[in-house]
């Protein structure tokens, strides 16, 4: 079990903005539908950020900032977008079961205006040869209070 001072230690995980989407997506990983997530090497590298990797631990973060969980990387794997796989797609959690369909929802998210602010850039695109991150984790632990 992971105590209080153990998760402020860690960094934090966090899937998609604060709001409904990452509401979906901290509640998919807590049921355990969620174990995968595809991330923009554009995003690490405007953040000045390391790739993670395997081992590395995670307190996942619910819309208000609180910690409800902790995952731990278990892959980290750099492609172009063109070669995400369907088991990865799956995985995610989010009810695709086609490349197509897995793909059109992570452009138009990517193509949005939140991610476009948060890169700094109003005109960002993604294509077949943008670098993707795709990572797999496992939960953990459960932060959540006990019934």
């Amino acid at each position: 079990m992971t105590t209080p001072d153990d998760v402020t230690a860690l960094p934090r995980a966090t899937f998609a903005f604060p709001g409904p989407l990452r509401d979906r997506l901290v509640a998919a990983i807590l049921d355990g539908t969620k174990t995968s997530t595809t991330g923009l090497v554009a995003d690490y590298a405007h953040e000045n950020e390391a790739l993670p990797v395997p081992g590395l631990r995670l307190a996942l973060v619910d819309s208000d900032d609180r910690p409800v969980g902790v995952i731990e990387v278990t892959e980290v794997r750099v492609v172009p977008l063109a070669e995400v796989d369907l088991a990865h797609a799956v995985d995610e959690g989010e009810g695709h079961t086609t490349l197509a369909a897995w793909r059109a929802d992570h452009e138009s998210y990517w193509h949005g205006p939140d991610v476009r602010a948060a890169l700094d850039d109003p005109a960002f695109t993604v294509d077949d040869a943008t670098p993707v991150v795709l990572e797999r984790f496992r939960l953990v632990d459960d932060l959540r209070p006990r019934r």
